[in-house]
């Protein structure tokens, strides 16, 4: 044999080995195969994601692989798990499967985007995934309400409703602060209980009520309350807003505070009455009305009051006719001022008096007696 064809066959067994050798390194890389259905996910900032990989051993013979993970970005956390066991290194037997978990936590504060990373099977085979943010992240607190408006009396409470979101990746110790002007009273509750702080665990929430109750004398207007949950690291400020429309209360007597009187059966009397606003908002449509012994009649003047503003007096005059056939003796008379908020009361003493007429008649008979007597006495006292 030739030089040349010695030279020949020793390049094509070369050949024919290094093709032999590539090819069974080719096929040794696809010995072990990861898979995952799920290889793109959209999800929120501060949401995490369970993956559930196959590790397939295609081989003849055990494997023993490594695991890990390759351009998770910074600040994302995971944990490989199988069996309840963190792990880093799985063994599959030949012609067999292995799952386990990868759990990708992805943090609050991040930007919106598509985000890449790899899971590998060191020397055999990596398993590409990809995460897209759906929304630009944050580090923050947010306190809202659906409704931060009400409007009542000041003799009324005020609830709110509002949730305390925790939108951090650390639990927080939220301190309850309402700001509220001297007089008025706030009560935090938290699961129907009172509270002056609440513990919320990192990307939680919690129902928060309060309830505020004003002075009762405050004068109708818009009040304004900032709330504030506070930590070391955290804050947010919720401002609500009560509409007091006033109190509405009132007085009734006479100018000089006495509430009694006197008057003849059968006979009026005329009294003064006092309609005083105590409260803080406008009185309107003012009727008076009352109660007393049978047969008597009270007529007012006038019979209706339009209104009354704050600290305002009114004047009535109350006509009081006794019955005819009265007894002599006290009487009681209720009367009563009434808008459709609130009602008055007094109740006012009636001595009734025997007529003149009645009098004279009494003294005469008196008299008719006293000489009567002087007469028999003078007639019949000598014998």
């Amino acid at each position: 044999m030739s030089t040349s064809a010695k030279w020949l066959r020793l390049f094509l067994s070369l050949l024919v080995g290094i093709l032999f050798i590539g090819g069974h390194a080719s096929y040794a890389a696809q010995d072990i195969t990861l898979y995952t259905p799920f290889t793109k996910i959209s999800v929120s900032p501060g949401e995490s994601i369970d993956y559930t990989i196959e590790i397939i051993n295609g081989s003849a013979g055990v494997r023993n692989v490594e695991i890990s993970l390759t351009g998770i970005p910074k600040g994302w956390n995971y944990d490989l798990k199988s069996g309840g066991w963190n792990i880093g290194q799985i063994s599959v037997l030949p012609g067999e499967k292995k799952n386990f978990t990868l759990r990708v936590m992805v943090p609050l504060q991040v930007d919106k985007g598509t985000y890449r990373f790899r899971v590998v099977a060191n020397g055999f085979d990596s398993l590409p995934l990809t995460v897209t943010v759906s929304k630009q992240g944050t580090f923050k607190t947010e306190f809202t309400t659906k409704q931060a408006n009400m409007q009542g009396h000041s003799n009324s409470t005020f609830t709110f409703t509002a949730e305390l979101k925790n939108r951090t990746g650390d639990k927080q110790l939220y301190a309850l602060i309402a700001n509220t002007l001297p007089g008025w009273s706030a009560t935090f509750k938290v699961s129907y209980k009172p509270a002056t702080s609440v513990s919320i665990e990192a990307n939680s929430n919690e129902n928060i009520t309060l309830d505020l109750d004003p002075p009762d004398q405050i004068e109708a207007g818009t009040y304004k309350v900032p709330v504030s949950a506070v930590t070391n690291t955290t804050s947010a400020t919720l401002e609500l807003e009560v509409v007091i429309t006033g109190t509405y209360t009132m007085d009734l007597t006479t100018p000089q505070g006495l509430l009694n009187t006197t008057v003849t059966a059968g006979e009026e009397k005329k009294v003064e009455l006092q309609i005083k606003n105590t409260g803080s908002a406008e009185l309107k449509d003012i009727t008076l009305n009352y109660n007393g012994p049978t047969n008597w009649d009270i007529t007012f003047d006038p019979k209706k009051i339009e209104k009354l503003r704050p600290s305002e007096t009114g004047q009535v005059f109350a006509t009081i006719k006794a019955d005819k056939k009265a007894i002599p003796g006290d009487y009681m008379v209720n009367l009563e001022a009434r808008t459709p908020e609130v009602i008055a009361k007094a109740a006012y003493r009636v001595s009734v008096q025997t007529p003149l007429l009645w009098g004279w008649v009494g003294i005469l008979i008196i008299l008719i007696a006293v000489g009567s007597v002087y007469y028999l006495f003078r007639k019949y006292g000598r014998r």
